[in-house]
């Protein structure tokens, strides 16, 4: 239909304007074979050749060849290439201003450096393999002490308690230097391999592993954070506190005859059950030292249980300072170490921590 069309219609206007017709006869070959075979043929000729497919192939024209590195600029160093870049920016700069003197007075600008005078290709190349990785500098030093560690971690190594103690490089120090996110295992890992390294016998120790260990050792007086040891008071009284689940206790302490009171009342006023008096005196009676101690306590919080046991932690506490040598026996009696565990706490859908409701069918 486009063929017909295109023949009666150029008839019609062939007499009145040349340019008309063919001006139609264009935008009826656009329908047909589209823009890139527009010729100015008579349409009768143009129409006669075309097939329902193209016949033509559509030549593209070919990316241009990539410039590679001339072989005399291979093994170019650094400072000889800085040399030849500077000669040709120098040789382009007085070539582009003699050309150019126009333009530059025109624009009221420089003149344009010509960069494609240069022969060579030149680019950045990064000082370090692990540019492109999220943490640059520790990466480098990760792959360096596994290099470290795959060679030295074999070599004969002191017990622990020949070991002068060390203080590493926190986590949150090496992020505030380096100003890179590291994860806690993958830095645990870090450590672990240098704590290695570190216990090589110093006969043995090569340079290298003490050069790598240093940045990491941070220099720590450790007499400095010991705590304050207690001490008995002008009154001969020692303090001891205790905590337990939500009670805590405080405890003084001072020799007496084995009076025992909690919050202003007795023993058995303050714990009903027995099982609570005994765990409340429970440093006293391990170590034989019932009859010859008096205790005064203030408890808050928490149940008798809870408290009870805080007790415990914080006569033993203060009858160490009394008699340091009992420390032995209080820790074998299991009254130095502070019990930790607390109450589970309740999930939603669950009546308590743990229980869950009965099941019903329908």
């Amino acid at each position: 239909m486009a063929s017909i069309s295109a023949s009666s219609l150029s008839r019609g206007v062939a007499s009145s304007c040349p340019r008309a017709r063919m001006r139609l006869e264009q935008q009826f070959s656009l329908l047909r074979i589209g823009p890139a075979h527009i010729t100015n043929k008579p349409a009768g000729s143009q129409i006669l050749a075309q097939t329902r497919y193209r016949s033509e192939q559509i030549h593209r024209p070919e990316p241009p060849e990539r410039q590679l590195v001339p072989a005399s600029l291979a093994n170019t160093s650094d400072l000889e290439m800085d040399a030849i870049l500077e000669k040709y920016t120098s040789g382009a700069l007085s070539e582009s201003s003699q050309s150019g003197s126009d333009s530059e007075g025109i624009g009221g600008g420089p003149a344009a450096v010509n960069f494609q005078q240069l022969r060579g290709y030149a680019r950045a190349v990064p000082l370090s393999p692990s540019y492109f990785t999220r943490a640059e500098n520790f990466t480098d030093r990760f792959l360096a002490l596994q290099d470290l560690f795959r060679r030295y971690s074999k070599l004969p190594k002191l017990p622990l308690q020949e070991m002068d103690r060390v203080a590493w490089m926190s986590k949150d120090k090496f992020q505030e230097i380096f100003h890179e996110s590291v994860k806690n295992s993958v830095y645990q890992r870090y450590l672990s391999m240098m704590k290695t390294l570190h216990r090589i016998n110093p006969d043995l120790k090569p340079a290298a592993v003490t050069e790598f260990l240093r940045e990491f050792i941070v220099k720590t007086n450790f007499d400095e954070n010991l705590p304050k040891p207690q001490t008995v008071d002008k009154f001969g009284r020692a303090l001891g506190v205790g905590r337990r689940k939500e009670s805590v206790a405080r405890a003084w302490v001072v020799e007496g005859t084995g009076e025992v009171l909690v919050n202003g009342k007795s023993l058995s006023g303050a714990f009903a059950r027995v099982h609570d008096r005994e765990s409340a005196t429970w440093a006293l009676r391990s170590t034989e030292r019932m009859d010859k101690y008096n205790v005064w306590a203030l408890v808050d919080g928490g149940g008798t249980t809870g408290q009870a046991e805080a007790l415990t932690l914080a006569v033993a506490k203060a009858l160490v300072t009394h008699e340091p040598a009992l420390k032995t026996a209080l820790r074998k009696a299991g009254c130095i170490t502070r019990d930790r565990r607390t109450v589970e706490r309740k999930k939603p859908g669950h009546l308590k921590a743990r229980k869950m409701p009965a099941w019903v069918k329908r």
